[in-house]
């Protein structure tokens, strides 16, 4: 689907959609409509109750007077809590209800929240949201399915200011193509998205966007004592890469001392826990364990699409766990990149074990300003949080609450858990330098980040946690039920709104 943007007058022929803020005074573009249809839509909102709630719709066939074959009011809902998260939530409740009915529909978006914020950000919020609703995975249905699928291919927003909406609307069309790759990496089979598959299309998508694509092989990381994610990967035929992909929007200024932002995903291809086998109920699930590699990947395709001016590096350590003969065992120790050796208790603890010699790496080669990782790393934040949010775990607090307030703003919701030393001493070891688990039921999810913090020193650091919010088994307003790709949204707000 395509998003276009227009000015009045309004089309007098085909789908018209209006959206109302509730219990509203209609405003005078559609009162003068109304005058139209002689009073039908006064008429229809009075007798079927409609009263603008968010998501609330009401739907005329060929209203009086007018060549419009379908005309949809949909609720907006409360004028004073149309902030920009539920104006992207209603443009993805119009996209979802109107996907069937026509292959072009316009769209009529009143300035609406004028004096919060600019009537412009409502609008390009409201295309984000329908854009980021529309996307489809087909690539593996037969041509039967796909006549099945929805026939909408343009909305036409109609509002004030079109052509200032239309340049505004290029950094979130940069936010929707790199959500897209990233829901397009999250949503692959293991079979097709392999370690050095996932490595190959990263440089092929990003390179030519300018981002500087490396890519580490196993022989590489060997070099570099990468002993903890390599014993990941020891038990599969696929082998391991490490993929760091670099923007630099600041190349060229001189007497520059920047320190680059650094983005670090775990990117577990498939996950049969290894040894630690899993129960074979929902491990179809784990082809999605790469899910913070995915969102790196989507983030640095935004930053390049629209130019960031920033410096930022994203890394991704990219393998399978698998339990053939030459799989890493429990009670095996290894020793990371940073010398610090580990005894694995749980073959099925692996991100957290790629993740930290990932992290180590990119501390040390580029010592960026701060390290964020995106990892789906334990069932243990699913209990705790369930869905809804993500769980945040930082040594530093202006970095924590950068990241809330991004989340916040985005609907990409983050909640901060502790870290601290009664809980870093439940992971030493008594035969190495840490363990990979605690051994014990409670606090998996704090001892899984403060495994992590051991890794990262006095940088800046905060780890999300994002196992709940990954994968979605049903749809909301700006995700169909598959990947979610969250994390874009909210880091390149992040950016945007504090370093750049």
């Amino acid at each position: 689907m395509k998003v276009s943007f227009a000015s009045e007058p309004l089309p007098n022929s085909g789908v018209l959609v209006f959206v109302l803020p509730e219990v509203g005074k209609l405003s005078s573009l559609v009162s003068s409509f109304d005058k139209t249809t002689k009073g039908q839509v006064k008429r229809a909102i009075k007798v079927s109750g409609f009263t603008g709630k968010k998501g609330e719709e009401l739907t005329l066939i060929e209203p009086h007077g007018t060549k419009i074959t379908r005309l949809i009011l949909v609720g907006l809902g409360a004028s004073d809590k149309a902030n920009l998260t539920v104006l992207k939530d209603v443009g993805g409740i119009v996209a979802k209800q109107v996907e069937t009915i026509a292959e072009k529909v316009s769209v009529s978006i009143q300035p609406f929240g004028r004096g919060r914020y600019p009537p412009e950000e409502a609008v390009t919020q409201f295309a984000l949201g329908a854009m980021l609703r529309s996307y489809r995975f087909d690539k593996y249905l037969t041509k039967k399915n796909k006549d099945k699928l929805p026939i909408l291919k343009t909305l036409i927003i109609h509002s004030e200011n079109s052509s200032k909406i239309r340049q505004m609307f290029k950094r979130q069309a940069a936010i929707v193509d790199g959500v897209f790759l990233t829901r397009n990496l999250v949503t692959e089979p293991a079979n097709i998205l392999y370690p050095a598959e996932f490595a190959f299309r990263v440089k092929k998508e990003l390179k030519k966007l300018g981002v500087k694509v490396s890519i580490l092989t196993e022989k590489d990381m060997k070099k570099h004592s990468m002993g903890a994610l390599l014993g990941v990967a020891q038990g599969s035929s696929r082998e391991a890469r490490l993929v760091v992909m670099e923007w630099d929007g600041l190349e060229g200024k001189s007497k520059r001392n920047d320190k680059p932002l650094a983005f670090i995903g775990k990117g577990v291809c498939f996950d049969t826990g290894g040894i630690s086998l899993k129960p074979a109920g929902g491990m179809e699930d784990m082809k999605w364990d790469m899910g913070g590699a995915g969102v790196v990947a989507g983030l640095i395709k935004t930053l390049a699409l629209r130019k960031s001016k920033t410096h930022a590096i994203g890394a991704i350590g990219l393998v399978e766990n698998m339990p053939d003969g030459n799989a890493q065992r429990p009670g095996d120790i290894v020793k990371s990149m940073s010398g610090q050796t580990i005894e694995v208790l749980n073959t099925d603890a692996e991100g957290r074990l790629v993740l930290c010699d990932v992290l180590h790496y990119v501390n040390k080669k580029y010592k960026p300003k701060f390290l964020v990782d995106l990892a789906t790393l334990t069932g243990a934040i699913i209990i705790s949080l369930g869905y809804e949010r993500a769980g945040l775990f930082s040594n530093n607090d202006e970095l924590a609450k950068n990241l809330l307030k991004s989340g916040e703003a985005t609907g990409e919701k983050l909640w901060r858990l502790p870290l601290g030393e009664e809980y870093d001493k439940l992971i030493d070891s008594d035969i190495a330098d840490i363990k990979n688990i605690s051994g014990g039921r409670g606090a998996g999810s704090i001892t899984a980040a403060q495994f992590l913090a051991r890794f990262v020193g006095e940088t800046p650091w905060a780890h999300l946690d994002i196992a709940g919010v990954t994968w979605s088994k049903k749809d909301t307003a700006t995700v169909p039920k598959g990947g979610t790709a969250y994390g874009v949204q909210l880091l390149e707000y992040l950016i945007k709104q504090y370093y750049e």
